[in-house]
């Protein structure tokens, strides 16, 4: 579904779906680039990453691997609740793996800091990270991101994997959505 189908949920469209899937074509040359001949495995954080990920790995002509985690920090609000819960956790060993953290957004940072660190501990050969989304003035803590997307505004944005309240994932481009349809 398109953005503009939901056009008086958003008060801004941010990003088409063409810009989006431009961009992230342009990420993946970079990455084909970044680790050809290294045995490289995808981790998408569910479940917003669903999108990207899977775009991200159509785009790739290197060959790669796919697994997921699933970790919570936002229920059905707007908001971080700032509490982590690991819901999934990787099926693969990753012990001398190159790790690409594929998320679909990273706003405070809290979460994907708490997943390098665990990540980490588990014996990488190189663990990066790339995002569709970047809210840089969101940011409570540094995390080192390789491969950006687009940064955008501290609004609570919605399509493209983003939700709220289990709404909006399926469009395919990404929008601000209005405060009268979360503060009702």
């Amino acid at each position: 579904m398109e953005i503009a189908d939901v056009r008086g949920d958003l008060s801004q469209v941010l990003l088409t779906g063409d810009e989006i899937q431009r961009r992230i074509g342009q990420l993946a040359a970079t990455v084909d680039q970044d680790y050809q001949g290294k045995d490289l495995l995808l981790v998408g954080v569910l479940n917003g990453a669903v999108w990207t990920l899977a775009d991200l790995a159509r785009e790739l002509r290197n060959d790669c691997q796919m697994d997921w985690v699933a970790i919570s920090s936002y229920g059905a609000g707007v908001t971080s609740s700032g509490v982590l819960r690991l819901l999934k956790d990787l099926s693969a060993d990753v012990a001398g793996r190159h790790l690409l953290v594929v998320e679909d957004i990273i706003d405070t940072g809290l979460t994907l800091s708490y997943l390098i660190e665990n990540l980490r501990g588990r014996g990488p050969a190189s663990l990066e990270v790339l995002t569709a989304f970047r809210k840089p003035a969101a940011a409570r803590c540094d995390v080192a991101v390789k491969y950006v997307g687009f940064d955008i505004p501290n609004d609570f944005v919605v399509g493209y994997g983003l939700d709220y309240a289990g709404r909006y994932r399926h469009l395919r481009g990404l929008g601000v959505l209005d405060p009268a349809v979360y503060n009702r």
